[in-house]
């Protein structure tokens, strides 16, 4: 970016690493750049670099789980085969929805905190807890169970990492954040064991 000024041209470079954002100002006058500063741009939230690394990375493994989750979703919609497919096929479509607005809401979460989201394929299998595997059959139960056992994986990760957010890593924002998702996958998990009945 640029700057006129008289007969000064600020330039203003932005360059990011993994972990961290740098504004370099550069001062141009007769014909000379001068370097005028160096400021790192972190987050400076209260909570140490070394806590938002762990939060962030921690984070990265939920998107990562909840991506898979999402896909293996979108399959059983896409390819389920039962005497209730109608009935199936909306209810998936309103999990896979749910999911895909979480997944946008943790990747948020990561940049809010000034790292960046995991958003490559290999990335969320090399982070992920959950499998791939799928169902033998296409059918309801046996996509719904494999849904089902997935969310509860789920849930039980959040549990335990709602304290730690919150008392190892001093971001209690954090750890409300994954506090309202472990609530949202309870719900659907309720539902999914209904079905199941």
């Amino acid at each position: 970016m640029f700057c006129f000024i008289r007969n000064i041209t600020l330039i203003f470079l932005f360059l990011s690493s993994k972990h961290q954002t740098y504004l370099l100002l550069f001062c141009y006058t007769n014909s000379n750049f001068k370097e005028l500063n160096l400021k790192t741009m972190k987050s400076n939230i209260g909570i140490t670099q070394e806590n938002l690394a762990k939060v962030a990375h921690s984070l990265n493994v939920l998107l990562a789980d909840e991506t898979i989750l999402y896909i293996k979703t979108r399959n059983a919609h896409w390819n389920v085969e039962d005497p209730n497919f109608h009935a199936l096929h909306l209810f998936l479509e309103e999990q896979y929805g749910i999911l895909a607005q979480i997944i946008d809401d943790i990747a948020e979460r990561i940049r809010s905190l000034g790292h960046y989201a995991e958003a490559t394929l290999k990335g969320y299998l090399e982070l992920t807890h959950l499998t791939e595997k799928k169902s033998k059959k296409n059918d309801g139960p046996g996509y719904l169970k494999e849904l089902l056992d997935d969310h509860e994986a789920i849930i039980k990760e959040l549990r335990g990492n709602i304290p730690v957010y919150d008392e190892d890593w001093n971001d209690v924002g954090s750890s409300d954040f994954i506090t309202g998702i472990l609530q949202t996958h309870e719900k659907i998990a309720w539902m999914l064991r209904s079905h199941l009945k």
